[in-house]
C-alpha cells in the first residue's frame, strides 16, 4: 500500500518545442531566474513536443553507480551556516512545461491563510488585509465575468459587421451590418433586407445588381473579401502568438491539469486571439467562436490573476480562477451560464472544489449580464439562434430524435478519426511548414464552394438560426414556403401544410449544405486559425435534424390516417416542429464530436427556454454518446490531448490491469543504478557535476549509498539558484565545499571551506508506495492527488522512482500502442 506521507512531487520534465512555439513571447530556455507567474504561460496544436529528450527517470547512464559521487572528504568549517533562511527568488517556482506540485501549492496557501488569520487577531489593519483577502476571489471573478463579457460584445458585434461585409456595405454608415442598416427604412416586413441603404458590391460598382455580370462580381468580391480575412488571421498567428491558433480546449484542459506552459494565457495571445477570432469567422471558413471564446476567458483570467498576489504566487489556486473564467467563456458563447458551470466542471476542469463551484456561477453570470447589457444582435438575446418553441412534442417523436442521436454518434466518430488522422498528417508531413498556403487553399475552396448556395453563403450562426426557426405567418425562408390554407389557421399557430416549391429547393440546398459541411470541417478544424468546432458541429446535426423534421412532418400530413399519426396527429392540427428536430439533431452532433452530455443539454435548454424539450435532448445527448463510444472512447479534444503528446493522466478511463509497481519504475533490469544526491558527503562540485552531465527535474536525497535509506527529494532547479546564489552571496563557497542536507554537522576543522545546509529545499515527505502496490492504486493515486512522480521503496530502502510519464507509457503499452511515437510525439 501507498504510504501515508504527504507527498511533493517534483521529478517532471522540460519538454522541446519546434522553433514555431520557441519563438513565443516569454519563452526562456535554461532561465532559473524566471518569475512564479504564467502571464506569459500549449498550442502546441501546431508544434511537436519532444518528451522523449528530458523525461526519463533519475539513471545514471554514463556513470556507472555512485562511485563517481562519494564527495570530496569532510572538511568544512564548525560553523553551519543555512544559507536559506530567508527564501530565494525562484525556488520553489517551475520551469516552462513542467507539472506543479499540487500538494505543496495547497499546503503553501493554508500556511498564508493561517498566518493571514492568526495576525487578524493582533490589530484593525491585519483584520481589513484578512477581509481583503477573503473578499479578493469574488472581485477577481467580478473583474473576469466584466472583461470577458465585454471582449464576447465586440467579437460578435465585429464578425456580424465583417460577415456582411463581403456582401456589400451600408451607406448610411460603413460601420453598420447589413440587419443594423435596415432598420430605418421604410420598406416592407417582406423585402427588409432589401433595403435601399445597402448596396451590394454589385451595385456600388456597376449601379446594378442584376444579371450575370454582377452576380460574377459578388462572387469575385465574396471569395476575395474571404481570402483576406483568413491570410490576415493566419499571418497575425504566426508572426505575434503562436499560441492563438486552435481551439485551445485541449491546452486549457491540460493547463488545469497542473502543467506549465507560459505564454498560452498571456496577453499577446489574448490580443491576437481576439482579433483574428473575428478575422477567421467573417472569412466564411466552417469554425465557430464559441471554442476559442473559452480560450479568451481564461486569458482574462490568468492576466487578472496578477492584481492579486495569492493567486498570482500560487499555481494552483490560479487554476480555481482558470476553471471559473472557462465558465463565463462558455457563458458569453452561449448564453448559458448554468451549462457555462456545468461543462467546467464535466469538461476541462481536473480539480472542482465546491468554492470553485460558487464562483464559477457568479463568473458566468456577471459575463452573461455584461454581454446582454452590450446586447450585440440588437434583440436583447445573448446568441444570435436563440429560439422559443410552444408546440409539446409526443411520445412517438422519440424514434427519430433517438434516430438522430445516432446519426450524431456516426458523425463525431467518423469526424475525430479524420481529423485526427489530417491533423497527424499535417505533423509528420512537409504540409505542417507551410501554414499560410494551407490556409489559403481552404479558404479559397469553401469560399468557392460556398457562394452558390445561400445556406452556406450565410454566416453558420445564422444558418442555425434558420434552421431553429419555427415558420410564422409572416416568415419569407424557404423553408416556410408552405402551401397555405388560412381557414385552418389558429391564432398564431399554423397547421401542418403541405411542402411548396421552395421547401423542396430548400431541402436539396440543405443537403448539399450538410455534405460540403461534414467534409471541409475536417480539414478546417486544426489550421493556424482560431477554430472551434461547437458551432460547425451543431450546424451539421441541424441540417439533418431539419430535413429529418421536414420529412416527419410530411408524412404526417399526408397520412395522417396511419396509426402511428392517428392518436395524436389530426388533419389541420400542429403536430410536428421541424424547427425542434434540427435542435436535437445539434445537441446529437456536438455530443458525439465532445462526448459531453449534462453541460450540452443544459446548454441547449438555456439556448431554446423550453423545460418541455430536456427528454428530447437529453435521449438524443445519450444515443449520440453511446454510439460514439462504441466506436471510439475518445472525445475530440482527449483525441487531441493524445496526438499532440500532452502530459494529461484522464481521470474519466478506469485502470483494470494487474500489473505492480516494480513492473513500471525505473530503474528496470540491467538498467544503471539511480541517480541520487548523500545527505552530507557530497560536496558542491559532486552535486554541480550531477546536475551538469543529467536532465532530471529532481534527485532522491538517501542517507548513504551503502544504506540507500531514503531521506527526501530536492528539485534540480531548487539546487541550481541556491548553489548560484551561495557563491555569489556567502563567504568560503568553493567546489570542495560540503553540502549538507541533515540539521546538523559535525565540528569540522577551520582552515575547512565553508559548508552549505540545503535542507530548507528538501523535501522531506515525498510520496512513496512499496514496490509491491498494485498499479490500479498507484495510477488512482496519481490521479487524485495530482502527483508527478512517486519513488518505489523495499523494506524501507529505495528502489526507484515512477513518474507521470512512465504511468501514461504503461497505460499506453498495455492499450497497444506505441507509446514513444504516439503518446509522447
Amino acid at each position: 500500500m501507498a504510504s501515508r506521507s504527504c507527498q511533493r512531487w517534483v521529478h517532471q520534465e522540460p519538454f522541446g518545442l519546434e522553433a514555431l512555439a520557441m519563438d513565443q513571447k516569454g519563452y526562456r530556455r535554461g532561465s532559473f531566474q524566471s518569475s512564479t507567474s504564467d502571464e506569459d504561460m500549449l498550442e502546441i496544436a501546431g508544434a511537436s513536443l519532444d518528451f522523449m529528450a528530458d523525461d526519463d527517470p533519475p539513471l545514471d547512464r554514463e556513470m556507472g553507480g555512485f562511485s563517481s559521487y562519494n564527495g570530496g572528504g569532510m572538511n568544512g568549517t564548525s560553523t553551519m551556516m543555512d544559507f536559506l533562511e530567508e527564501p530565494l527568488p525562484g525556488v520553489g517556482t517551475y520551469e516552462d512545461f513542467n507539472t506543479i506540485d499540487w500538494v505543496r501549492e495547497k499546503s503553501r496557501d493554508r500556511d498564508r491563510h493561517r498566518e493571514i488569520t492568526s495576525r487578524s487577531k493582533e490589530s484593525t489593519w491585519a483584520l481589513i488585509h484578512s477581509v481583503s483577502d477573503a473578499f479578493s476571489g469574488w472581485l477577481l471573478m467580478l473583474l473576469i465575468g466584466l472583461l470577458a463579457g465585454s471582449l464576447a460584445g465586440l467579437i460578435d458585434i465585429s464578425a456580424h459587421w465583417m460577415t456582411d461585409l463581403k456582401e456589400g456595405v451600408c451607406l448610411a454608415g460603413f460601420w453598420f451590418n447589413h440587419e443594423h442598416c435596415c432598420w430605418k427604412s421604410n420598406t416592407t416586413f417582406t423585402d427588409r433586407d432589401k433595403c435601399p441603404e445597402w448596396e451590394s458590391w454589385s451595385q456600388l460598382i456597376l449601379g446594378h445588381g442584376e444579371g450575370a455580370f454582377a452576380y460574377i462580381l459578388n462572387y469575385f468580391m465574396y471569395v476575395i473579401w474571404a481570402l483576406l480575412f483568413s491570410l490576415l488571421a493566419v499571418l497575425l498567428v504566426k508572426g505575434f502568438a503562436p499560441y492563438a491558433c486552435g481551439s485551445g480546449i485541449p491546452e486549457i484542459k491540460t493547463i488545469l491539469s497542473g502543467f506549465i506552459i507560459r505564454g498560452y494565457l498571456g496577453k499577446w495571445t489574448l490580443i491576437i486571439k481576439t482579433i483574428t477570432l473575428v478575422l477567421a469567422v467573417s472569412s466564411g471558413l466552417s469554425l465557430g467562436k464559441e471554442g476559442p471564446l473559452v480560450h479568451v476567458a481564461c486569458c482574462c483570467g490568468n492576466i487578472l490573476c496578477h492584481l492579486f498576489t495569492k493567486y498570482r504566487k500560487n499555481e494552483a489556486k490560479r487554476r480555481e480562477v482558470l476553471s471559473a473564467a472557462a465558465a463565463a467563456g462558455v457563458s458569453v458563447a452561449f448564453g448559458a451560464p448554468i451549462g457555462g458551470v456545468l461543462f467546467s466542471l464535466e469538461e476541462v476542469s481536473y480539480y472542482f472544489p465546491l468554492k470553485t463551484l460558487w464562483r464559477s456561477f457568479f463568473a458566468a453570470l456577471v459575463a452573461a449580464f455584461t454581454l446582454r447589457s452590450i446586447n450585440p444582435f440588437g434583440n436583447s438575446r445573448l446568441v444570435l439562434f436563440y429560439v422559443e418553441f410552444h408546440m409539446p412534442w409526443h411520445l412517438l417523436e422519440l424514434v427519430p430524435f433517438i434516430l438522430l442521436g445516432i446519426f450524431g454518434g456516426l458523425w463525431g466518430a467518423f469526424f475525430i478519426r479524420s481529423n485526427i488522422a489530417w491533423c497527424r498528417r499535417r505533423k509528420t508531413t512537409r504540409l505542417g511548414k507551410y501554414p499560410v498556403l494551407e490556409v489559403f487553399v481552404v479558404t479559397a475552396i469553401t469560399a468557392i464552394l460556398a457562394f452558390p448556395n445561400e445556406y452556406t453563403r450565410m454566416s453558420t450562426s445564422e444558418l442555425i438560426s434558420e434552421l431553429f426557426n419555427d415558420c410564422g405567418i409572416l416568415d419569407s425562408s424557404k423553408l416556410c414556403e408552405y402551401v397555405n390554407d388560412f381557414n385552418s389557421t389558429k391564432g398564431d399557430d399554423l397547421p401542418d401544410r403541405a411542402a411548396g416549391p421552395g421547401v423542396y429547393t430548400a431541402m436539396w440546398q440543405l443537403a448539399l449544405a450538410l455534405i460540403m459541411k461534414v467534409f471541409i470541417t475536417i480539414f478546417t478544424f486544426g489550421m493556424k486559425v482560431p477554430s472551434g468546432l461547437f458551432i460547425p458541429s451543431m450546424a451539421v446535426g441541424a441540417i439533418a435534424g431539419r430535413l429529418l423534421g421536414v420529412a416527419v412532418e410530411q408524412l404526417a400530413y399526408y397520412h395522417h390516417d396511419w396509426a402511428i399519426f392517428s392518436g395524436w396527429c389530426s388533419q389541420g392540427a400542429d403536430c410536428i416542429t421541424p424547427g425542434l428536430y434540427a435542435m436535437v439533431g445539434a445537441a446529437a452532433c456536438l455530443g458525439g464530436v465532445t462526448r459531453m452530455t449534462v453541460s450540452l443539454v443544459v446548454i441547449m435548454f438555456e439556448l431554446t427556454g423550453g423545460l418541455e424539450y430536456i427528454v428530447p435532448l437529453m435521449a438524443a445527448a445519450m444515443t449520440s454518446k453511446w454510439v460514439a463510444d462504441a466506436i471510439g472512447r475518445e472525445g475530440i479534444y482527449d483525441a487531441h490531448i493524445r496526438l499532440n503528446g500532452y502530459p494529461f493522466l484522464e481521470a474519466k478511463e478506469e485502470f483494470s490491469h494487474k500489473t505492480l509497481a516494480m513492473d513500471v519504475m525505473r530503474p528496470r533490469r540491467n538498467d544503471p543504478p539511480l541517480t541520487v544526491i548523500t545527505q552530507d558527503s557530497m560536496t558542491v562540485e559532486d552535486v554541480e557535476t550531477i546536475i551538469n552531465e543529467t536532465t532530471y527535474s529532481g534527485y532522491p536525497v538517501v542517507v548513504s549509498r551503502e544504506s540507500q535509506r531514503l531521506v527526501g527529494f530536492v528539485l534540480r532547479r531548487d539546487l541550481i539558484i541556491s548553489i548560484e546564489n551561495a557563491r555569489k552571496k556567502q563567504d568560503g563557497i568553493v567546489s570542495t565545499s560540503v553540502i549538507y542536507f541533515t540539521d546538523h554537522s559535525p565540528p569540522l576543522p577551520p582552515s575547512s571551506p565553508s559548508m552549505l545546509k540545503l535542507r530548507s529545499i528538501l523535501d522531506l515527505s515525498p510520496f512513496t508506495v512499496t514496490d509491491q502496490t498494485p498499479m490500479e492504486i498507484v495510477v488512482d493515486i496519481f490521479r487524485k492527488l495530482g502527483l508527478r512522480q512517486c519513488l518505489v521503496t523495499h523494506n524501507g530502502k529505495l528502489l526507484g522512482i515512477i513518474t507521470k510519464k512512465d504511468v501514461l507509457k504503461h497505460i499506453a503499452q498495455l492499450a497497444n500502442q506505441d507509446p514513444d511515437s504516439i503518446l509522447f510525439n
